[in-house]
């Protein structure tokens, strides 16, 4: 339990959740393919039918939300990693070969303070990350329990920024005070979508590529993060923790005014991208989130550990928009989550503990998808 945790904490706080599909009106360029051979060691496993083959791209520390470049032929991730003088989350770029056996990878962030949720813009010219190194550059402290209970801190010090492939920022585009993180983009790079505490509580947002035209989205009391849009850029899917009863209200503002909040209970919601038409797609119980929308537009995948009483495993599930045909998809014993579509949706990413040699690392693999 206690290594589940720590993994937890260092992967999921301002979990993206999972990108949706970047459906383009242009035919997407030849996608690099990915190396051949594989690591001793499980990998597949035999129950995970979608995976046509399975290869595993990063060795060592904690790699996670990786997303695919509009060209399909590289991937951004967020990694924290001693060996690469990243003692906190920092932004990396790696090809859809993988790292060589752990070498550090191009950084595309400053290497200060603490990064999340990074996303190529449109011509794979420049990634979006948000981070808190204006406000310090050294990493933020991170608080795992509070009150006896698992949280994510929330800082006040993240903005939104875009950088170049060299990690020059080249624009910044949330100057508000208080939290804007988890920015991902529109299939048409025409629209961004974030979850920021401008309105006293975690709602998501739109705003142009340029930063300007935001607009509010979600107004329900509760922790609204990790969107992704549709492939026709129509909907927006992600997680929510929702409280409802008196003492659920009370303890989420109370832990909300410290900076903090309980990822512990979350669902899966849709609605469109003007917030209409918000629906609650998972009634699973215990954390469900990282949700990200399959090529066809209709089905969702999403991490969850519902499925287990301890609640201390992560797996890959996919599910219907109506909330029908839930089915499993990863089957390691550990923890699965971020799973994320190539434009051409040949292959998922998706970050695991599976074949760690009984370390805490987690890493990023890549599977040759088939339905």
């Amino acid at each position: 339990m206690k290594q589940l945790l720590v993994i937890i904490a260092s992967l999921l706080f301002f979990a993206c959740g999972s990108e949706t599909n970047k459906q383009t009106a242009e035919k997407p360029a030849a996608t690099s393919q990915p190396a051949t051979s594989q690591p001793s060691g499980q990998l597949k496993y035999e129950k995970e039918k979608n995976f046509k083959k399975l290869t595993q791209l990063t060795y060592g520390g904690d790699n996670a939300e990786a997303y695919f470049s509009f060209d399909n032929s590289k991937l951004v991730f967020q990694a924290s990693n001693e060996k690469w003088d990243a003692p906190c989350d920092q932004i990396f770029m790696m090809p859809l070969t993988g790292t060589d056996k752990g070498a550090k990878p191009p950084l595309l962030s400053t290497g200060k303070g603490r990064t999340t949720c990074s996303y190529f813009m449109p011509g794979d010219s420049t990634v979006l990350y948000a981070s808190t190194h204006l406000a310090d550059a050294e990493c933020p402290d991170s608080p795992r329990t509070v009150d006896g209970k698992y949280v994510w801190p929330i800082y006040e010090s993240f903005d939104i920024f875009v950088s170049d492939m060299n990690g020059k920022i080249v624009k910044q585009l949330t100057k508000n005070p208080g939290y804007d993180a988890e920015a991902t983009l529109s299939p048409d790079g025409k629209m961004i979508v974030f979850t920021s505490m401008r309105s006293g509580d975690l709602e998501l947002y739109t705003m142009d590529v340029d930063g300007n035209n935001v607009k509010q989205i979600t107004t329900g009391l509760g922790y609204d993060g990790g969107a992704f849009f549709s492939p026709d850029g129509k909907k927006l899917v992600f997680r929510s923790s929702r409280p409802k009863t008196d003492e659920e209200v009370k303890s989420y503002k109370s832990f909300l005014d410290r900076g903090l909040v309980q990822p512990t209970n979350m669902e899966i919601y849709t609605c469109n991208i003007d917030g209409s038409n918000l629906k609650q797609i998972t009634k699973l119980g215990k954390a469900n989130w990282a949700p990200y929308y399959h090529p066809n537009g209709k089905t969702i995948l999403f991490s969850t550990n519902h499925h287990q009483p301890s609640g201390r495993v992560f797996n890959i599930f996919s599910i219907n928009e109506d909330g029908s045909d839930l089915k499993q998809i990863t089957f390691d014993d550990t923890f699965d989550a971020f799973p994320m579509f190539s434009y051409d949706g040949k292959y998922l990413a998706f970050s695991s503990n599976r074949n760690n040699g009984g370390t805490r690392d987690t890493n990023v693999f890549l599977a040759e998808w088939q339905d």
